[in-house]
C-alpha cells in the first residue's frame, strides 16, 4: 500500500466501549481511508454547559495527548417537560453512572407527566493537531415511554420511542437504529469536513 493511500489514524476520544463499537459499525461505509483507533489517555473534566462544549473538550484533550486528529461526541437525552434534562448530565443523572439507575430516575421524574416529548442529542466534534476544529449536532426526536421495553442498545434506549415507531430504540434491529440515530446523524455530518482537512 502506498503512503498516499495508507489509512489515516483518527483517535475516538472515549473510554466507552459501547460507543467505540457502535461508531465503528455505524461509520464502516463512510470512513474511507480513516482508521478509528481507541483512546486510552486521560479524560478531561467535562465542565462545559452544552453538548458541543463537552464534545470539543474531549476531542481537544485526545488530539493534544496523541498528536493525532481526534473525534469525540457528547450525547444524551433531553426531555421537553423537564426543561431539557437530563441533557448533558444524562450519563450521571442518578449519580451512579449505571444505565438502569438513570432510567429509573427519569421515569420517576416523569411520573404523571403527560408531555413526554424528548430528543436524543449528539454533538460530534473533530480537532486536528494544528488546532483546527469543527462541531456539528444531530437530534433524534421521540417520546419517553412509561416503562422500559427491549434489551438492545444501552443508556436510555429502553425508554425512548423514536418518532414514527411503536417500539423503543432498544427493540429496533441494530441496523435500523444505526441508520436513524442521533450519533449517526452527527458523525455523518462531521466526517466530510474531517476527510477534506486530512486529504
Amino acid at each position: 500500500m502506498s503512503a498516499r493511500t495508507a489509512p489515516q489514524k483518527v483517535v475516538l476520544a472515549t473510554h466507552n466501549a459501547h460507543k467505540v463499537e457502535e461508531l465503528r459499525r455505524i461509520l464502516a461505509d463512510e470512513l474511507g481511508t480513516l482508521e478509528l483507533i481507541a483512546y486510552d489517555g486521560p479524560e478531561p473534566v467535562e465542565d462545559g454547559d452544552t453538548f458541543e462544549a463537552n464534545s470539543l473538550l474531549k476531542a481537544r484533550a485526545a488530539a493534544r495527548h496523541t498528536g493525532l486528529p481526534a473525534i469525540a461526541d457528547d450525547s444524551g437525552i433531553a426531555v421537553d417537560s423537564l426543561g431539557g434534562a437530563p441533557g448533558i448530565h444524562s450519563a450521571r443523572y442518578a449519580g451512579t453512572r449505571r444505565d438502569e439507575d438513570n432510567v429509573a430516575l427519569l421515569l420517576q421524574n416523569l411520573d404523571g407527566v403527560e408531555d413526554r416529548a424528548a430528543q436524543f442529542v449528539c454533538a460530534a466534534s473533530a480537532v486536528l493537531p494544528s488546532g483546527e476544529e469543527h462541531v456539528v449536532r444531530g437530534e433524534w426526536p421521540g417520546t419517553v415511554l412509561r416503562q422500559a421495553a427491549g434489551s438492545g442498545g444501552f443508556g436510555y434506549d429502553p425508554v425512548f420511542q423514536p418518532e414514527g415507531f411503536d417500539v423503543s430504540a432498544a427493540e429496533l434491529p441494530p441496523g435500523k437504529k444505526d441508520e436513524l440515530s442521533h450519533r449517526r446523524l452527527a458523525f455523518a455530518a462531521l466526517l466530510p469536513w474531517l476527510r477534506e482537512q486530512l486529504d
